[in-house]
């Protein structure tokens, strides 16, 4: 229970997992962190106007540059929390965390160019959706490392 309370504070802030874990320095760092790409990328603002439906706005003022740093960050705090509080004890397991943040990055790549159904989803909705298909293929790759990982009984 204490891994899933973790995992959560993190999702909440990066670095809440490590402070809730008595990795202070750590999660010291990683709130710093969270706080500096956030402000320089404007992620915040962009966050809002998408919760309003004025994607083309968030776009159009979000920082890239910084913003490209957010989804390694996010998946690194929220996977090292979880970890340190004694979740992820299956091999592999942090494979669901990594595809999440490639498939995120690549997700914000792309959210500037790409509609969906005609949809413009903006820089932070498709990254958002981009959560599911990069956790499926990094446990789907966790299942299949594990079934070719055991000996076969004979």
């Amino acid at each position: 229970m204490k891994a899933i309370e973790a995992l959560l504070w993190s999702i909440a802030l990066p670095g809440f997992g490590q402070l809730l874990n008595k990795k202070y320095v750590k999660g010291i760092a990683l709130i710093f962190l969270e706080l500096l790409i956030n402000t320089q990328s404007r992620f915040n603002e962009a966050i809002r106007l998408s919760f309003l439906g004025r994607t083309d706005e968030a776009a159009a003022m979000v920082d890239i540059g910084w913003l490209m740093f957010y989804p390694c960050l996010y998946f690194f705090a929220i996977w090292d929390a979880f970890k340190d509080a004694g979740g992820g004890q299956t091999p592999y397991s942090f494979l669901p965390f990594v595809f999440s943040a490639y498939s995120v990055t690549v997700g914000l790549m792309y959210s500037f160019d790409v509609k969906v159904a005609g949809v413009f989803f903006g820089p932070i909705w498709l990254p958002i959706l981009s959560v599911i298909p990069g956790w499926a293929v990094g446990r789907l790759l966790q299942v299949v490392l594990l079934k070719w990982r055991r000996p076969s009984a004979p």
